[in-house]
C-alpha cells in the first residue's frame, strides 16, 4: 500500500499556479499516478523523464507518415507524453529526489521532443500535400517555442537580479542606521561616516521609514508562498526573498487583480496561452482537427495559437517593463536616503555614480 494519501500528494506536489491545461486535464491523473509509483515501485524521476522522451519520440514517428489513423494515435501518444513528464516533476517532489541534472534533464529533453514533433508533423503534411506552406509553419513553430522559453529565463533572471539588488539595498540601510544611532561611543553622540555628528530626529527618522517600506516590500507576498513551499518539503529562497513590484501595472488595470484573483483561487496562471498550451494546440488539437477538417486547419490552428502565444509574451514583457521603474523608484529611494546620511561633500555620491553600483543597474535596465 502506499505510505502517502491522495491530500498528501496533491499539497505535497501540485504547483500554486499552473496552466489550465495541467489544472484540469492532467493533475487529476497524475496525483493518482504519483501515488501508486512512490508507494509500490521504484521508478525514479529520471526514468519517467526518458519514458516521455521515447513516448515523444514514438508521436513523432506517427505524425511523420501523416496517415489520418497515426494522426490520432501521434495525438493521443502526445498526450500521455505530456502526462509521464508531469508526473517525473511530481514524483521527485513528493520523495525529496529533485536533483539540479534532473531538471535539465527534464529542460533538454522537452525541447528536444518538440523539435522532431514539429518537423515530423509538418514534414509528414508537407509530403501528403505538397505545399510549402507547411515547411515555414515548422519554422515559426520553432521559433515561437524557442522564444517562450528563452524570454521566460531571462525574464526569472532580470528578477531575480532585481531582488538581489533590494536586499542588497535593505543591508546597507540597515547598516548606515546602525552607525546613524546612539551608544556607538563613550560620548553618547553618534559620529556618522566623516566624523559628522548625526541627528536622532532627522536623518535617524528618514532611514527607518525607508527600511521599513523596503521591508514591506521584499515581504509582500511571500509568506504565503513560503508556507505552501514548506508543506509541500521545500525549502524557500531565504536569501533573496521574491518582490512584488508590480503596483505600477496594478495602478494602469485595476481589473488585473480580480482576473488574477479569480483564477488563483483555481490554481491557474494569468498567462493563459503559454509554452504548453501551444505545444497542446499544435500537437493535440491540429492534428485531430486534421482528421476532421482536412491538413489546410493544422496552419490555421497553428498561426491562431501563435498571435495569442506572442499576445502573451509581449504583455508579459510590458509588465517587467513596469516592474523595472518601481525596481529603481524604490532603489533611488533608499539611496537618496543614504546619501542623505552620508558625507556632505558629494564625494560618496560620486563614486557611486562611476562605480560598480551604477554598471550593475545599468545591465538591469
Amino acid at each position: 500500500m502506499s505510505g502517502f494519501t491522495l491530500d498528501e500528494v496533491r499539497a505535497r506536489t501540485l504547483k500554486e499556479r499552473d496552466s489550465w491545461w495541467t489544472v484540469y486535464l492532467v493533475d487529476p491523473i497524475a496525483v493518482r499516478l504519483v501515488r501508486s509509483i512512490a508507494g509500490r515501485t521504484s521508478i525514479t524521476p529520471n526514468q519517467l523523464t526518458v519514458v516521455a522522451l521515447f513516448l515523444g519520440l514514438g508521436a513523432a514517428v506517427c505524425f511523420a507518415f501523416g496517415y489520418w489513423q497515426l494522426l490520432l494515435l501521434g495525438a493521443a501518444l502526445y498526450y500521455v507524453c505530456f502526462l509521464v513528464d508531469c508526473v517525473d516533476g511530481k514524483l521527485a517532489r513528493l520523495t525529496g529526489t529533485e536533483t539540479i541534472f534532473g531538471a535539465w534533464m527534464d529542460y533538454v529533453s522537452d525541447r528536444f521532443r518538440v523539435l522532431v514533433c514539429v518537423v515530423a508533423l509538418m514534414g509528414g503534411q508537407y509530403r501528403e500535400t505538397g505545399h510549402v506552406a507547411f515547411v515555414w509553419l515548422a519554422l515559426v513553430v520553432v521559433f515561437l517555442d524557442m522564444l517562450r522559453y528563452l524570454n521566460a529565463l531571462q525574464v526569472y533572471k532580470v528578477r531575480r537580479e532585481m531582488r538581489s539588488h533590494l536586499a542588497a539595498a535593505l543591508e546597507r540601510a540597515r547598516a548606515t542606521l546602525s552607525m546613524l544611532e546612539p551608544g556607538g561611543d563613550d560620548t553618547g553622540e553618534a559620529t556618522g561616516r566623516g566624523g559628522r555628528t548625526m541627528s536622532d530626529g532627522g536623518e535617524q527618522a528618514v532611514l527607518r521609514h525607508g527600511i521599513g517600506v523596503l521591508e514591506q516590500i521584499l515581504r509582500s507576498q511571500n509568506e504565503r508562498e513560503a508556507r505552501n513551499q514548506r508543506t509541500a518539503g521545500k525549502q524557500p529562497d531565504l536569501t533573496l526573498p521574491k518582490v512584488d513590484l508590480h503596483q505600477e501595472f496594478r495602478s494602469r488595470f485595476p481589473w488585473y487583480q480580480r482576473f488574477w484573483a479569480a483564477l488563483n483561487a483555481r490554481r491557474i496562471r494569468t498567462h493563459l496561452v503559454g509554452g504548453i498550451e501551444f505545444q497542446v494546440a499544435v500537437f493535440m488539437l491540429a492534428p485531430v482537427a486534421a482528421v476532421l477538417f482536412g491538413p489546410p486547419v493544422i496552419g490555421w490552428i497553428t498561426a491562431f495559437v501563435g498571435v495569442l502565444l506572442l499576445a502573451f509574451e509581449i504583455a508579459i514583457i510590458y509588465k517587467l517593463w513596469l516592474s523595472t521603474r518601481d525596481f529603481f523608484r524604490v532603489v533611488d529611494g533608499i539611496d537618496g536616503a543614504l546619501r542623505f546620511s552620508g558625507p556632505s561633500d558629494g564625494a560618496e555620491e560620486q563614486g557611486r555614480d562611476t562605480g560598480s553600483d551604477s554598471d550593475s543597474q545599468t545591465i538591469v535596465r
